[in-house]
């Protein structure tokens, strides 16, 4: 069973398996980016994707990942 320690001096929350919020804050902003670069990518227009250097396949392939995985 986990437990959470507070340390409301330094604000720090860490649970008995040593996650830290500070860690758990990094994955949902680099999942929340994952998701917007998906976004984004499958907006761009043929001659966009060209400019990155990227095909119609490649973009479609890489905009279906699970956000987890891109």
């Amino acid at each position: 069973m986990n437990t959470i320690n507070w340390n409301l001096r330094n604000l720090t929350v860490q649970t008995h398996s040593g996650l830290r919020w500070s860690s758990l804050d990094q994955q949902l902003k680099d999942w929340w980016h994952s998701i917007v670069y998906c976004s984004e990518l499958e907006g761009l227009d043929e001659r966009s994707l060209e400019d990155i250097g990227m095909s119609r396949c490649s973009a479609d392939s890489e905009a279906a990942k699970p956000f987890w995985m891109a």
